[in-house]
């Protein structure tokens, strides 16, 4: 008989009973399953895991904006010169900003946009840290930190400050040419100061790595302002002296206490004290919950739209208008912009031929163009960024 038939002496025992054994591999399909059959009561406790369902298309689920890198506005050919000034700040790849904390007496590189990617023929891209001249010996206030700011407004969702604080995990691939362990943060400035960091581990030099980090929603604290302020920093340590160390902020969510707290855990500088050393990163993702999922694609066309909240430039390429013979040296005209911006942008870089930009406006979310020196009827060109960063 087939072994998913009961034999004839279990059925002439009215031997009814049905067991697994009896059941052939795949012989229990949909279409022989009666509608409601398979209820909550049937299926066992954590009998559906996350491995067992379908989980292509879960968008708008990643907080980063730009984790692909794809997106640099900036018009600095690919790659950033930085140098020991103290303090410096700057982004190249949209969203993510490279910090110099103390005073860097010899050290200087350069952040880049490559085609290196763990994944892809090489075409897609990642941000990479080159050191050039290399600090010669690590000060106490010294450190080097990568960072995405979280808008406020992004963060509500994650109910942080009450006991209903959501987990979130991060995500990245990571390649350096330096092995050890790095410092990865997450930092809330307001209401009051929180952090927490945890570490990671670099094992093999010059090879692309993936690493998933989770931290546990913060029940502590005042919460994240509900604006468009900085939410909090996701922050990935490249350095860190003796004195950004050691201050507890591995244990848990805290209070800020100060720059000890700042890159605790971190315990190599070598990136920053070796002349030529690498580290680069790509494929970053922030999402709710403690499983790290496949990363989030969107379409460069949405993803740029979403960078342009914080910076538009508009100096590789001049806009032009059209101008009018009129008594008055000043022109207006008003361009409507392809998002609204975070807040009132920085206006810098200008170039113009024939003109310059002029104010914001705030109520219309557009530039207003003024003070034209030299015009007529074939109109002026400008040129100029807008940051909004935070």
């Amino acid at each position: 008989m087939p072994s998913n038939s009961k034999n004839l002496a279990e059925l002439l025992n009215t031997d009814t009973t049905v067991a697994a054994g009896d059941v052939a591999d795949g012989s229990v399909t949909t279409a022989k399953l009666a509608a409601s059959a398979v209820t909550t009561a049937k299926i066992a406790t954590d009998a559906v895991t996350t491995a067992k369902l379908f989980t292509e298309n879960l968008g708008r689920r990643n907080l980063f904006i730009n984790g692909d890198m794809q997106i640099s506005q900036r018009p600095n050919a690919g790659s950033l010169a930085m140098a020991h000034d103290g303090n410096t700040s700057s982004v190249l790849v949209d969203r993510f900003r490279m910090a110099l904390g103390g005073t860097h007496e010899q050290l200087d590189g350069t952040q880049a946009q490559v085609a290196e990617h763990p994944l892809s023929n090489g075409l897609a891209k990642s941000l990479k840290w080159t050191t050039g001249t290399a600090e010669t010996s690590y000060d106490a206030d010294e450190y080097v930190y990568f960072a995405q700011v979280i808008e406020a407004r992004n963060a509500q969702h994650l109910n942080w400050g009450t006991s209903n604080a959501k987990s979130v995990t991060v995500s990245f691939y990571v390649k350096s040419s330096i092995t050890g362990t790095y410092a990865l943060g997450i930092y809330k400035e307001d209401s009051p100061a929180r952090i927490f960091n945890k570490t990671y581990t670099i094992s093999s030099a010059n090879t692309w790595e993936k690493k998933t980090i989770t931290f546990a929603g913060d029940t502590g604290g005042g919460g994240i302002v509900n604006d468009n302020g900085r939410g909090f920093y996701v922050t990935w340590h490249l350095s860190a002296g003796a004195n950004a160390v050691g201050g507890g902020s591995t244990s848990g969510w805290k209070n800020y206490g100060g720059l000890s707290d700042w890159a605790d855990g971190q315990a190599t500088n070598a990136v920053m004290t070796t002349a030529g050393a690498t580290w680069q990163m790509t494929m970053c993702q922030l999402e709710v919950g403690d499983t790290a999922t496949d990363f989030e694609h969107r379409s460069v066309g949405e993803e740029l739209l979403l960078c342009q909240r914080y910076y538009q430039e508009y100096i590789s390429y001049q806009l032009y208008f059209n101008g009018a013979n009129e008594p008055s040296s000043e022109v207006g005209n008003s361009r409507l912009l392809p998002v609204v911006m975070r807040a009132l942008p920085t206006i810098a870089n200008k170039t113009s031929t024939h003109g310059s930009v002029g104010a914001y406006s705030a109520n219309t979310h557009s530039i207003r163009y003024l003070t034209v020196s030299s015009h007529g009827s074939g109109g002026f060109n400008v040129g100029f960024d807008l940051d909004a960063e935070m």
